[in-house]
Protein backbone atom coordinates (compact mmCIF):
# COMPACT_ATOMS: atom_id res chain seq x y z
CA UNK A 1 0.00 0.00 0.00
CA UNK A 2 1.34 3.36 -1.33
CA UNK A 3 1.64 6.50 1.60
CA UNK A 4 -0.60 9.36 1.01
CA UNK A 5 0.99 12.07 -0.57
CA UNK A 6 2.06 14.70 2.51
CA UNK A 7 -0.22 17.48 3.22
CA UNK A 8 1.01 21.10 3.56
CA UNK A 9 -0.32 23.31 6.13
CA UNK A 10 -4.07 24.02 5.82
CA UNK A 11 -4.29 26.28 8.77
CA UNK A 12 -4.15 30.14 9.01
CA UNK A 13 -0.56 31.61 9.46
CA UNK A 14 1.46 35.09 9.11
CA UNK A 15 3.95 33.47 6.96
CA UNK A 16 4.15 34.70 3.48
CA UNK A 17 5.70 32.48 1.05
CA UNK A 18 7.24 33.66 -2.43
CA UNK A 19 9.02 32.18 -5.13
CA UNK A 20 11.06 33.62 -7.95
CA UNK A 21 10.08 35.99 -10.27
CA UNK A 22 10.08 33.92 -13.33
CA UNK A 23 10.79 37.18 -15.64
CA UNK A 24 12.81 39.38 -13.43
CA UNK A 25 13.59 41.66 -16.61
CA UNK A 26 9.95 42.75 -17.66
CA UNK A 27 7.66 45.02 -15.76
CA UNK A 28 4.69 43.27 -15.77
CA UNK A 29 1.26 43.62 -13.32
CA UNK A 30 0.07 40.62 -10.73
CA UNK A 31 -3.52 41.25 -10.05
CA UNK A 32 -4.77 39.33 -7.72
CA UNK A 33 -8.89 39.86 -6.07
CA UNK A 34 -9.48 38.22 -2.40
CA UNK A 35 -13.31 38.59 -1.66
CA UNK A 36 -13.26 36.54 1.22
CA UNK A 37 -11.04 38.79 3.64
CA UNK A 38 -12.81 39.06 6.92
CA UNK A 39 -11.61 40.53 10.82
CA UNK A 40 -13.19 41.82 13.56
CA UNK A 41 -14.12 45.64 14.27
CA UNK A 42 -12.02 46.82 17.13
CA UNK A 43 -14.99 48.39 18.61
CA UNK A 44 -18.30 45.86 18.89
CA UNK A 45 -16.20 42.96 17.97
CA UNK A 46 -18.68 42.11 14.77
CA UNK A 47 -17.44 40.76 11.57
CA UNK A 48 -15.97 43.00 8.90
CA UNK A 49 -16.23 41.62 5.48
CA UNK A 50 -14.17 43.18 2.97
CA UNK A 51 -12.93 42.53 -0.86
CA UNK A 52 -9.03 42.89 -1.03
CA UNK A 53 -7.65 44.06 -4.65
CA UNK A 54 -4.11 43.35 -4.96
CA UNK A 55 -2.10 45.11 -8.03
CA UNK A 56 2.03 44.60 -8.15
CA UNK A 57 5.21 44.60 -10.46
CA UNK A 58 7.18 42.21 -8.91
CA UNK A 59 11.38 42.89 -8.60
CA UNK A 60 13.02 39.24 -7.99
CA UNK A 61 10.43 37.43 -5.78
CA UNK A 62 6.34 36.75 -6.18
CA UNK A 63 3.88 35.76 -3.78
CA UNK A 64 2.49 32.09 -3.48
CA UNK A 65 -1.42 32.18 -3.74
CA UNK A 66 -1.63 29.26 -0.75
CA UNK A 67 0.56 31.01 1.85
CA UNK A 68 -1.48 34.74 0.64
CA UNK A 69 -4.76 33.19 1.34
CA UNK A 70 -4.02 31.33 4.33
CA UNK A 71 -2.37 34.60 5.76
CA UNK A 72 -5.44 36.62 4.81
CA UNK A 73 -7.59 33.85 6.29
CA UNK A 74 -5.33 34.91 9.64
CA UNK A 75 -7.12 37.99 10.22
CA UNK A 76 -10.57 36.47 10.75
CA UNK A 77 -10.31 36.73 14.84
CA UNK A 78 -8.83 39.72 15.25
CA UNK A 79 -9.70 43.46 15.82
CA UNK A 80 -8.15 45.73 13.55
CA UNK A 81 -9.41 49.07 11.89
CA UNK A 82 -9.88 49.41 8.30
CA UNK A 83 -7.07 51.77 7.52
CA UNK A 84 -4.82 49.85 9.85
CA UNK A 85 -5.31 46.46 8.51
CA UNK A 86 -4.95 47.59 4.98
CA UNK A 87 -1.89 49.32 5.83
CA UNK A 88 -0.16 46.50 7.63
CA UNK A 89 -1.07 43.82 5.09
CA UNK A 90 0.61 46.15 2.57
CA UNK A 91 3.69 46.11 4.70
CA UNK A 92 4.00 42.22 5.39
CA UNK A 93 3.69 41.92 1.50
CA UNK A 94 6.03 44.40 0.75
CA UNK A 95 8.45 42.81 3.37
CA UNK A 96 7.83 39.27 1.83
CA UNK A 97 8.23 39.97 -1.42
CA UNK A 98 10.16 43.79 -2.18
CA UNK A 99 8.05 44.44 -4.96
CA UNK A 100 8.58 47.32 -7.17
CA UNK A 101 5.39 48.35 -7.02
CA UNK A 102 2.65 47.36 -4.72
CA UNK A 103 -1.11 48.74 -4.79
CA UNK A 104 -3.77 47.08 -1.75
CA UNK A 105 -7.05 48.44 -2.19
CA UNK A 106 -9.92 47.05 0.60
CA UNK A 107 -13.19 47.88 -0.17
CA UNK A 108 -15.11 46.98 3.11
CA UNK A 109 -18.58 45.97 3.11
CA UNK A 110 -21.22 48.44 4.72
CA UNK A 111 -21.55 49.01 8.33
CA UNK A 112 -23.76 51.65 9.33
CA UNK A 113 -24.83 52.70 6.01
CA UNK A 114 -21.25 53.64 5.62
CA UNK A 115 -18.69 51.84 2.39
CA UNK A 116 -15.35 52.33 3.36
CA UNK A 117 -12.17 51.84 0.77
CA UNK A 118 -8.93 52.18 1.64
CA UNK A 119 -6.30 52.19 -0.88
CA UNK A 120 -2.58 51.97 0.53
CA UNK A 121 0.54 52.18 -1.66
CA UNK A 122 4.65 51.55 -2.04
CA UNK A 123 6.80 52.31 -4.56
CA UNK A 124 10.54 51.31 -4.49
CA UNK A 125 13.02 53.60 -4.72
CA UNK A 126 13.87 54.91 -8.23
CA UNK A 127 11.19 52.76 -9.97
CA UNK A 128 9.33 54.70 -12.74
CA UNK A 129 5.56 52.77 -13.87
CA UNK A 130 6.05 52.18 -17.67
CA UNK A 131 4.35 54.92 -20.05
CA UNK A 132 0.67 52.79 -20.73
CA UNK A 133 0.27 52.28 -24.77
CA UNK A 134 -2.52 53.56 -26.06
CA UNK A 135 -3.71 51.82 -29.15
CA UNK A 136 -5.84 53.30 -31.78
Amino acid sequence: MSEPPAQTSTRPGKTLETFDNPMPERDYTIRIEMPEFTCLCPKTGQPDFATLKLEYVPDARCIELKSLKLYIWSFRDEGHFHEKVTNLILDDMVAACAPRFMRLTGEFNVRGGIYTTVVAEHRQPGWQAPTPVTLP
